[in-house]
C-alpha cells in the first residue's frame, strides 16, 4: 500500500508533454443486433491500448475519464472510451437504473469490446489494459480474470472492486493498481479488503485529501500520472498475446 505525496497542481501541469499527432475516430462495436459506440484515439506508434469502463450512470463522454485518457494519449498510449450500454439500454436505464449495476452485463461488454479490438488491424498486436472507475472497475477486473492473461495491466480509480468478488480477484494475473482518495471513507475500506484478495502484482495508491470523484485541485492529475506510469511500466513487459480463437465470453 502506498500513500502518495501531497497534491501539487503546479508540479502536475509542468509535466504535460508537447502535443502528439493523434488519430481519433468514432467506432461501432457490434453486440447482438445493436451497437456500442466508442471513441478510439491512437497516437502514432502507440505502445498499447487502454479500454475504459465507466462508472454507474456515466458513459464515454465522462469528463474525468477523458482527462485521464488525454494524459495517456500524450504518453503515447491509445485509448478506447465506449458506452457499455446500447442506446436502447441507456434510455431504459435513465428511468429504471436497472443496467448500471448489472456487473455481469457490464463485464460481458468489456469482453466484447476487447475481442473487437483484438480483431482490428493495428490493434490486435498491442498490449491491452483496462481502466475502470466506480462500478466499472468491477467489470474490468472480472473481464481481466476471464481473458486468459491477455490483459497486460489494470487500473481502478475510486472503484468498487469488492463487487468483483474474492474468487475473480484471486484469479487476476494482470498487474493491478487501485487508486483511492484518502478522504473517500466509504470506498477506501472496500478497496483495502478487495486488495487483500489479489494474488497478482499489485499496488494500492491512496491520494491524500481526495474524495470519491477526485474533484480536489490536483487530484485527477495525480490519478492520471499514476495510471500513465502503471500502464507504461507493464506495457513494456512481454505479454502472451493469445490468439483471438482462444478467447471467449465465458467465465472460467
Amino acid at each position: 500500500m502506498t500513500l502518495m505525496r501531497p497534491l501539487n497542481r503546479e508540479r502536475q501541469h509542468s509535466r504535460i508533454p508537447a502535443p502528439l499527432d493523434l488519430r481519433t475516430k468514432e467506432v461501432r462495436i457490434p453486440v447482438g443486433s445493436a451497437w456500442l459506440y466508442g471513441d478510439l484515439v491512437m497516437p502514432e506508434h502507440a505502445a498499447g491500448l487502454v479500454l475504459f469502463a465507466h462508472g454507474s450512470g456515466s458513459g464515454r463522454h465522462s469528463a474525468r475519464n477523458r482527462q485521464v485518457a488525454a494524459c495517456l494519449n500524450q504518453a503515447g498510449l491509445g485509448t478506447l472510451l465506449f458506452d457499455l450500454l446500447t442506446v436502447h439500454e441507456e434510455q431504459e436505464d435513465i428511468h429504471t437504473a436497472e443496467h448500471r449495476f448489472n456487473i455481469g452485463l457490464l463485464t460481458e461488454r468489456m469482453q466484447t469490446a476487447t475481442l473487437w479490438a483484438l480483431q482490428q488491424p493495428g490493434l490486435w498486436e498491442l498490449p491491452l489494459g483496462y481502466f475502470g472507475a466506480s462500478t466499472g472497475s468491477a467489470a474490468a477486473l472480472i473481464a481481466a480474470a476471464r481473458m486468459d492473461g491477455r490483459i497486460a495491466a489494470v487500473v481502478s480509480r475510486g472503484g468498487r472492486p469488492d463487487l468483483a468478488g474474492p474468487v475473480a480477484l484471486a484469479t487476476i494475473s494482470a498487474p493491478t493498481l487501485f487508486i483511492v482518495g484518502g478522504s473517500d471513507r466509504q470506498v477506501l475500506p472496500l478497496n483495502m479488503e478487495a486488495y487483500s484478495h489479489l494474488q497478482c502484482s499489485k499496488r494500492l495508491a491512496i491520494v491524500p485529501g481526495a474524495t470519491h470523484l477526485f474533484e480536489e485541485p490536483g487530484a485527477l492529475q495525480e490519478v492520471s500520472r499514476l495510471a500513465t506510469e502503471w500502464f507504461g511500466l507493464h506495457f513494456s513487459q512481454p505479454h502472451p498475446g493469445l490468439p483471438v480463437s482462444h478467447l471467449s465470453l465465458g467465465a472460467h
